[in-house]
């Protein structure tokens, strides 16, 4: 919500002051202005990227319209679910958590972290993350190098978007005079039909400088770093997961690699270590 109000604050203060000068914002609306803009957005969209970079583009819109990526409620279920999962693995060896792992969905663990199993990415990286060393594959000490691997795949690919945003921002000033030159064209195909005229059409022209540079720096890079926020967000829940993980398999405690995994955590979702202790009382009892 708070990006919407940020776009609503944008909007009114553009047309307020425009108003208080004594502006029309009827004279704003040129259609072919927002059509040349947004149709030539539009074809770099298509140019440079796949089909999955854009559904990436929109579902990542779709998330920083809805507000954070990763909140505190994620984090504590995420701590939690791991404590349990690590206690059942310490307890019965860590056959124990293999049919959890291959069954994620039908898992009496996963269950009851509802914010864990309705994202499929997180749920196939946990999974990934333990299934190694429970097949026994790899070395725990070669774990942890592993999982930074696929870590840094997962954050090169969440960036996508950004780029493909930062691409329509640093392009749409430009656009925007490719808009306004055009209607100078027809500016000057009317100049005969009289001031009037010619006065209508260079204002059309001028409002597509202005939707353009207007389109870059007041909605298109703020909804960038909005989206970049989100992605340093959500790696956090893969950072906790990567640590958690690495611990656990290198020999620590359930608790103590749940307690080096809160460490990732920024201020703002972290719980304190007290906080910890308290949650995960009973936990998997």
């Amino acid at each position: 919500m708070l990006l919407l109000l940020g776009f609503l604050i944008v909007t009114a203060s553009t047309l307020g002051g425009f108003m208080i000068a004594g502006g029309q914002p009827a004279v704003l609306m040129h259609v072919s202005e927002f059509v040349t803009i947004g149709g030539i957005c539009i074809g770099i969209l298509v140019v440079a990227s796949s089909p999955s970079a854009l559904a990436t583009l929109f579902n990542k819109i779709s998330i920083a319209l809805k507000g954070a990526a990763f909140t505190k409620s994620d984090a504590s279920d995420l701590l939690k679910m791991l404590f349990e999962l690590f206690t059942t693995a310490r307890r019965g060896g860590l056959i124990a958590i293999e049919d959890h792992l291959v069954t994620p969905q039908t898992s009496s663990i996963f269950s009851k972290y509802p914010s864990f199993l309705s994202k499929h990415e997180r749920v196939e990286f946990l999974c990934d993350s333990l299934k190694p060393i429970v097949d026994g594959r790899i070395k725990p000490d070669q774990l942890e190098s592993l999982l930074l691997a696929e870590y840094q795949a997962k954050e090169d690919h969440a960036d996508h978007p950004v780029h493909l945003l930062n691409l329509i921002g640093d392009s749409l000033p430009g656009i925007g005079i490719v808009a306004a030159v055009l209607g100078i064209i027809n500016t000057m195909g009317a100049i005969a039909e009289g001031p009037t005229t010619v006065g209508e059409k260079v204002a059309a022209a001028l409002t597509g400088t202005f939707l353009g540079v207007l389109g870059a720096y007041g909605f298109i890079n703020p909804l960038a770093a909005r989206i970049k926020t989100n992605n340093a967000a959500e790696m956090q829940y893969f950072t906790v997961i990567v640590k958690a993980v690495a611990s656990f398999a290198g020999g620590m405690a359930p608790l103590m690699a749940v307690e080096v995994s809160r460490r990732t955590l920024s201020h703002d979702i972290q719980p304190s270590a007290d906080q910890l202790e308290e949650m995960l009382k009973g936990v998997g009892k």
